[in-house]
């Protein structure tokens, strides 16, 4: 009986989510069975966002500098407790709604490439400290990961890839997901960076 996957809702530009997904695997190597992340997009910088896809950075977030510093605290608090090692503690100034667009069309279209694609944006950004809202940082990795020729550049040109991202954002809050990392399984929710023993009760029930 084959088990049902973890949805892993998430943004690349979280360092909570690399983090959480550092637990993840963690766990897995635990199990005896094979358990799968199903990956979901979702917007951190959704706030900010205008309908163009692009960010206005006038827009008051309610996070100041005390709120950063103390998010830096926790991400390296979490790195050592998991043995991550990281490029970079925050990355506020990268916008992942390209490399989401083009990750969404990948786990869609060419599924076989998707898992490398979507791992090596998460590296780049929390391992390399690359800007991956750069486009030819993705189409870098994108080949690497057996991507086809242009797919990235025919992805950020095609309008209907936003519509698409827009409408899995709009799934995510209709999930009421509210922050990344969360974790669901069945009925049950982990949300945050959480431990993989967490994540072994959250599927285990135990």
């Amino acid at each position: 009986m084959n088990q049902q996957p973890v949805r892993v809702y998430a943004d690349y530009v979280c360092p909570f989510c690399y983090l959480g997904h550092a637990a993840f695997d963690q766990y897995c190597k635990q199990r005896k069975e094979p358990l799968e992340a199903e990956w979901h997009p979702f917007d951190l910088r959704s706030q900010q966002r205008r309908p163009d896809g692009s960010i206005d950075e006038s827009v008051e977030t309610g996070k100041d500098e005390a709120y950063f510093e103390e998010a830096k605290k926790n991400v390296q608090r979490l790195a050592d407790k998991y043995g991550v090692e990281m490029a970079q503690p925050l990355a506020k100034e990268v916008d992942s709604y390209s490399a989401q667009r083009v990750a969404l069309r990948a786990r869609e279209e060419q599924p076989d490439s998707f898992e490398q694609f979507h791992r090596s944006v998460f590296d780049a950004l929390w391992e390399e400290g690359t800007d991956i809202s750069d486009p030819t940082v993705l189409a870098s990795l994108a080949g690497e990961a057996g991507l086809p020729a242009g797919f990235v550049e025919e992805t950020l040109a095609d309008e209907t890839t936003k519509s698409t991202l827009e409408a899995t954002f709009d799934e995510a809050r209709q999930q009421r997901i509210t922050g990344v990392p969360t974790f669901v399984y069945g009925e049950h929710a982990a949300r945050g960076a959480v431990p993989p023993e967490q994540l072994r009760r959250l599927v285990e029930g135990n």
